[in-house]
């Protein structure tokens, strides 16, 4: 699994662009025999193995896709203005390693040198829309036969295994979830299981809703990667969650509410089974719960993710314990569901 999460990260899949991640699950699938679909908007949903009869049905969903940005517009001097996709803290970008296009053209963002910034301007946060990506052409025509408006825009960062068990890597929210599901897709279940791996969860929760009014789950579980807090600075009460102490279960965030008998249920199983977890702290956020729990005549929902450091930046950083913890949950309280609800 922490190799494919490697292989994973390597991809880029900016919101809306998700079909080389979308290839690569596929290609991947445990099981070749294994019936999926990719429906109109683009989200994956492969069905699992079933050997029982009970009559539920799981949707266990984490999103492929990843923020990044998309070319607006090209200057005369042959710059690439560029707009965000997804949420990105402006502060992290200048000076950042990114690829354009299918071509995977490089660039770099830039800004004014701060030798010729004034005072006004190195106190403040920089705008995106004063940024711009360099290229290196000559001029709009030389960066027109590169690349188009429209195009989009990935960190051109590689994932690196370092410290004690550790990875960093761009798009560990939400490719953690996807290893984890791919993990998922091994094992054989006593009720109807539905891995959809999800699209343009970044830009809105999009790809959630289309595949749960497809799925029509009972029960959806939501694979995450989620803000870790413990840098330093942050109040106790405000960290929502700490590297190493096990994969979070949230009670609620700011686009779902957690079935309780669910979420009950989780940390039933994490304590008898000896798993390391802990609770999401804080509401804050949100992902395709929200969609998922909303979805047809409404759904019973949970949240597990695995803490990551810097989400949302071109490096971001996860404990490789904490993934093998969530896998070993979410698998253990699968397998026991039935019973727990008493189906």
């Amino acid at each position: 699994m922490r190799q494919k999460l490697a292989e994973l990260t390597w991809l880029d899949g900016i919101s809306g662009n998700e079909q080389n991640v979308r290839n690569f699950i596929i290609q991947n699938l445990p099981d070749k025999s294994l019936k999926y679909y990719v429906d109109n908007i683009g989200n994956l949903i492969v069905k699992g193995r079933s050997n029982g009869n009970c009559n539920l049905r799981v949707m266990v969903a984490a999103h492929m896709d990843e923020v990044g940005f998309m070319v607006n517009y090209i200057t005369d001097d042959g710059k690439l203005k560029f707009s965000p996709v997804g949420g990105v803290d402006s502060r992290i970008l200048i000076g950042q390693h990114v690829r354009v296009g299918k071509d995977k053209i490089p660039g770099v963002i830039g800004y004014k040198s701060i030798h010729l910034q004034d005072k006004s301007e190195r106190e403040s946060v920089v705008k995106i829309k004063s940024l711009y990506i360099d290229i290196a052409a000559k001029d709009r025509e030389n960066a027109q036969e590169l690349v188009s408006t429209g195009d989009y825009v990935a960190f051109a960062s590689e994932p690196v295994f370092f410290g004690d068990g550790k990875i960093k890597a761009k798009a560990l929210d939400d490719r953690a979830g996807c290893a984890v599901i791919m993990e998922l897709l091994k094992e054989t279940w006593p009720f109807e299981l539905y891995a959809c791996f999800t699209v343009q969860e970044e830009i809105g929760l999009r790809g959630a809703l289309v595949a749960a009014n497809r799925v029509k789950p009972d029960i959806g579980i939501v694979l995450e990667g989620t803000t870790c807090a413990d840098v330093p600075k942050v109040k106790e009460h405000e960290t929502s969650t700490v590297m190493g102490k096990g994969p979070s279960i949230s009670f609620a965030d700011r686009t779902s509410l957690a079935d309780r008998e669910l979420f009950n249920h989780f940390i039933n199983t994490a304590e008898k089974e000896g798993i390391r977890y802990q609770i999401k702290n804080t509401v804050s956020g949100g992902n395709d719960a929200g969609r998922i729990q909303t979805s047809g005549t409404g759904v019973r929902t949970l949240v597990v993710s695995v803490p990551c450091r810097y989400i949302h930046s071109p490096v971001s950083v996860l404990d490789l314990n904490d993934l093998d913890n969530m896998l070993k949950l979410v698998s253990r309280s699968l397998h026991t569901l039935p019973e727990a609800l008493g189906r």
